[in-house]
């Protein structure tokens, strides 16, 4: 018997899957969490510098006073301003504060403190404030803020004030740098966390099937023994309670295997033993006659000795534990009863016995002889030895000149085949133990008929493994026994 095709070995063990499940998970979290994260860090980072550079431009505006000749000018607090916003700003700010009479051009405007090429806000943005813009000055790139108020000096008239403040992006830079390094750092740790929780998760989670593992590589060459599944976690649970009857059914086989090979040893020893005294006294016999009656002794009990080897092969197979090889094949119960008949009636004829068939198209419907009588869903070559082995009983237990009829037929939507004499039949007390291998029913007809006490099992073997069984039952009228082969019908077949 070949072994069945196993598939290949995974690479992958329950960490990997495991890790290749929640990590992409986690990173994928991870990442929008950290991507949220540095919008509303930038979003911070932004507002805490602008709002320095605002603060900075209206300290700048409100510091233009009128002076004691009524022109306007910066107040003492307006170096104070500048030095905290240079400071502030990391030596990257820069300041402009512009004056310009109301309505002139802008070449006329007057430069109070600052940069005089510091970049103006884009155009369009004159009716706004304040406008924020970005920009490069002196080839650096600049966050600028710009106010723009109107004043009146001390003589009544009226001027433009713009304030501007500036500031290199490079300190806003560093700082949302420093940040995502940080997250980075902390989400990094966080994978690694998952990652060595998970490996001891599933280290200890395993360490009882290690365990278990460690046992069954010590039983090597022993008897298989049932797992302990102590302490084994429950999602395995049912795996090592399917192994353990696993186990228990293989230890049923060995039991069943060993007793079938003392009960066929018992049973062979016998014969053997009668044709090696039998030989032994052919060999001194000097009669002819007599060493004929010997030799033909022998060959009695060579073909007993043949029967019960095939016998013996016939229950080897029906027990193997497989299925019959083409399970969906069809079979007509009603003709393999009809080639058994025929197989047997000239054993039959030899002890003066009535062997009959009955049709079971006699009660048909239909006389179609090409579609079977009593269809069933099995393999025809065990069914055959299974009824076999029912007749050829038959015939050992009933007397010469009995009758053995069979019958094959549907009743009660069981398909059924029946083997019916007017032997002696058997007490219902003693109809379970007939099956046991090696039982005769011995009292049938008050004699031992010298068979094995095989038929029986092999028959029900046969059965059950297509699915059927066989009961034994009192004959319907007079003594007798009727052995009756069940089995399921075949589903009907479109035409």
């Amino acid at each position: 018997m070949t072994s069945p095709a196993t598939e290949p070995r995974s690479r992958f063990g329950i960490r990997a899957r495991l890790l290749a499940l929640l990590l992409p998970c986690i990173l994928g979290l991870l990442a929008l969490d950290s991507w949220n994260d540095y919008r509303a860090l930038r979003s911070l980072v932004q507002d805490a510098y602008d709002s320095v550079m605002l603060e900075a431009a209206d300290a700048l505006r409100r510091s233009v006073v009128p002076a004691a000749d009524g022109a306007l000018q910066l107040d003492a607090s307006a170096a104070q301003v500048q030095r905290m916003f240079e400071a502030a700003s990391r030596k990257t700010g820069h300041l402009r504060v512009e004056l310009r009479p109301q309505g002139a051009a802008p070449a006329a405007g007057r430069l109070l403190l600052g940069d005089a090429d510091l970049p103006p806000p884009p155009a369009g943005s004159d009716g706004a404030s304040p406008v924020w813009f970005d920009g490069s000055y002196r080839g650096q790139p600049v966050r600028m803020v710009a106010l723009r108020s109107t004043v009146v000096d001390g003589h009544g008239q009226s001027f433009e004030l713009r304030v501007q403040t500036a500031e290199g992006t490079e300190p806003r830079q560093h700082a949302e740098a420093a940040s995502l390094r940080q997250q980075f750092f902390r989400d990094a740790r966080m994978v690694v966390l998952v990652i060595l929780l998970v490996w001891l998760g599933v280290t200890w989670s395993l360490r009882p099937l290690e365990r278990l593992r460690r046992s069954v590589v010590q039983r090597r060459g022993q008897l298989p023994e049932p797992l302990d599944a102590g302490g084994v976690p429950h999602e395995v649970a049912p795996l090592v309670e399917a192994v353990n009857q696993n186990v228990a059914s293989y230890r049923g086989l060995l039991d069943q295997q060993s007793q079938f090979l003392a009960d066929a040893s018992h049973q062979l020893r016998t014969p053997l033993a009668i044709m090696l005294t039998q030989a032994g006294v052919a060999l001194r016999e000097k009669d002819s006659t007599q060493l004929h009656a010997t030799l033909r002794a022998m060959v009695t009990q060579i073909a007993r000795s043949r029967r019960l080897c095939e016998q013996l092969l016939s229950l080897a197979h029906a027990n193997d534990g497989t299925q019959p090889p083409q399970t969906s094949q069809r079979a007509d119960l009603n003709a393999i009863s009809k080639d058994v008949v025929l197989q047997y009636l000239t054993l039959a004829h030899e002890k003066e016995q009535d062997l009959g068939w009955v049709d079971a198209r006699e009660d048909a419907a239909t006389g179609d002889a090409t579609r079977p009588a009593v269809p069933v869903q099995a393999d025809a070559a065990e069914l055959h030895e299974a009824l076999a082995n029912l007749v050829h009983n038959a015939i050992a237990y009933t007397p010469v000149g009995g009758r053995i009829t069979v019958t094959a037929g549907v009743v009660d939507g069981v398909a059924c085949a029946e083997v019916s004499d007017d032997g002696p039949g058997i007490a219902p007390a003693r109809r379970a133990a007939v099956f046991e291998r090696f039982r005769q029913a011995g009292d049938r007809a008050g004699k031992p008929t010298g068979g094995a006490g095989l038929g029986l099992a092999i028959a029900r073997a046969y059965a059950q493994r297509n699915g059927g069984d066989i009961v034994l039952a009192d004959a319907e009228v007079g003594t007798g026994l009727r052995a009756i082969l069940q089995l399921p019908p075949a589903p009907p077949q479109a035409d």
